[in-house]
């Protein structure tokens, strides 16, 4: 008895899960709960743009082992915090490496973003916590996707291809296919 009252309790989990996550209509989630990255590139030249996607990679495969465990987005604020060092030392690494002759900005901080959906997922315009990086003079145009629950464009920002990259959403992907 105790096992069949064990799978209902678990069903009933999975059905809370899988009506939460918005399967089948577009969930509206709340922008406090997550943490975003927002690129900005020196200027709207190629090579500027495509550094920009440079640093986006290295940046994104720096960052995907330290926020993997994450289970919450102040954790995942702490641990981005506690890497700004690093975080900036691999995009000063990259804008060396490739002959960029400026600096970054990099810094945590609450920037107004705007709507922005990632399948049924939908980031509503306004204020969100996120890690900043600014290339340059940082008058270019932007590239950002979301750390924290960790969704990412894996090429340029007209590309409809991300990836999940947190075991949250690993989870959540599993019950509800």
């Amino acid at each position: 008895m105790k096992v069949f009252l064990s799978l209902i309790g678990i069903g009933f989990i999975c059905l809370a899960i899988f009506l939460c996550s918005g399967r089948g209509q577009n969930a509206t989630a709340n922008n406090d709960d997550f943490l975003r990255i927002h690129i900005v590139a020196n200027s709207n030249s190629s090579f500027d743009k495509d550094l920009k996607y440079k640093v986006k990679d290295v940046v994104v495969d720096f960052l995907i082992p330290k926020l993997a465990d994450a289970q919450t987005k102040d954790e995942a604020v702490l641990v981005v915090l506690q890497n700004l060092d690093e975080i900036e030392e691999v995009t000063t690494q990259t804008l060396k490496e490739s002959g960029a002759n400026y600096g970054c900005k990099i810094s945590v901080m609450k920037e107004n973003m705007p709507l922005r959906a990632y399948d049924d997922l939908v980031l509503e315009e306004g204020i969100y916590e996120c890690l900043k990086i600014e290339l340059g003079q940082a008058k270019g145009n932007n590239w950002w996707c979301v750390v924290f629950p960790a969704v990412c464009f894996l090429s340029s920002e007209n590309s409809q291809n991300y990836v999940y990259i947190s075991k949250i959403w690993e989870i959540i992907n599993s019950v509800t296919r």
